[in-house]
């Protein structure tokens, strides 16, 4: 049974299924305070793991899963959950949840740090279901993204169903440079500010049937 981390402020509007990024599992300071954030703004956050960070809390260190096996993971994971549902994650995350927001019963999806490309090789673009997306979703990236930042991202082909907000002067987990004026903790409120309202506004614009009333 994959094990969860829940924040359930009582009266959350929808669950946002919230995956972990390639480096660092559903316990890292960083996901725990996004979590803290968004379940103070009425949602239910789910966390949970991939199978190959799940291994590293048994000791072994094996590199991130394969892509089908993370899509089979995140896919048990939301069957299980409440509607209305949200698919969320962080970098690796994020872009899973993006590739099944269409499969799957939800109403979008939110990716926290997209992942256009490795750092360094802007061709090797992650972005062809981005294209082509019929759900909603919304990207919250920094700035200066290494993986994809401000100028690279308004050259892409993306779907009119893809939203991106901007960071100010945010890396790859938002967080700004200390003369930018800004701090991490004001980037990830701005951040769980967005993905909230994001997320409200899906709800009150699906279907009765798909709110899960």
């Amino acid at each position: 049974m994959t094990e969860l981390r829940i924040e359930d402020p009582g009266d959350a509007v929808a669950t946002l299924l919230l995956a972990h990024g390639a480096g660092a599992g559903m316990d890292h300071e960083w996901m725990g305070a996004v979590a803290a954030e968004l379940a103070a703004r009425r949602l239910r956050v789910v966390r949970f793991e991939f199978p190959f960070m799940a291994a590293r809390r048994r000791g072994t260190r094996p590199g991130p899963d394969r892509m089908p096996k993370l899509l089979e993971s995140f896919r048990e994971v939301a069957a299980a959950q409440p509607r209305p549902l949200v698919l969320a994650g962080k970098s690796m995350g994020g872009r899973v949840a993006t590739m099944l927001v269409d499969e799957l019963d939800c109403l979008g999806a939110v990716a926290f740090g997209y992942p256009f490309h490795p750092p360094g090789n802007p061709d090797r673009l992650r972005t062809a279901h981005l294209e082509e997306v019929q759900r909603p979703v919304l990207i919250l990236q920094g700035e200066r993204d290494a993986f994809g930042g401000r100028d690279e991202v308004a050259g892409y082909g993306l779907a009119a169903q893809v939203d991106v907000r901007w960071l100010p002067d945010g890396d790859h987990s938002l967080a700004p440079r200390k003369r930018s004026g800004k701090t991490l903790e004001q980037n990830l409120g701005q951040a769980a500010d967005e993905a909230a309202a994001f997320c409200r506004d899906l709800v009150a614009r699906a279907p009765r049937a798909r709110r899960g009333c």
